[in-house]
């Protein structure tokens, strides 16, 4: 629905990998309800009101191969994580199984991690409601 009619599509990678660009994202959680807000790395993790997020969605650099032979070129890739009965769990398609990530302070150490390796996005996903109230953030 993004571009229908080009020839090119402007929301995917050239090669046609799969690593779609945030508008794509966007627009698919938009049809459930749904909104991905941009995380400013300049704020405290500790802000994020966690029962208020829904889950997260990283993009991060991911090293590029041929096989056995690692070339010196990086992509990105989209990753998830998503909480499940208080443990939350990376979702990262390239593993072999989700990952338990732990509790909020390891989910806070996850996401610190990634942030601290430069060129990596952290998106909250969130219902609509909690994006219009601005809710998934604490109060200072």
């Amino acid at each position: 629905r993004l571009a229908p009619t080009a020839r090119l599509n402007p929301h995917r990678s050239l090669l046609g990998t799969g690593n779609y660009d945030v508008n794509v994202i966007m627009a698919a959680l938009h049809s459930l309800g749904l909104a991905a807000l941009w995380w400013d790395k300049r704020r405290s993790l500790e802000r994020l009101a966690l029962d208020r997020i829904v889950g997260f969605i990283l993009n991060v650099p991911s090293p590029l191969s041929l096989g056995f032979l690692a070339l010196p070129l990086r992509r990105h890739h989209w990753l998830a994580v998503r909480q499940h009965r208080g443990t939350y769990y990376n979702l990262d398609s390239k593993l072999p199984a989700p990952v338990a990530i732990g509790g909020a302070a390891e989910l806070r150490a996850f996401l610190r991690d990634f942030l601290s390796r430069g060129l990596c996005e952290v998106f909250l996903v969130v219902s609509r409601a909690v994006e219009e109230a601005g809710d998934w953030l604490s109060p200072e």
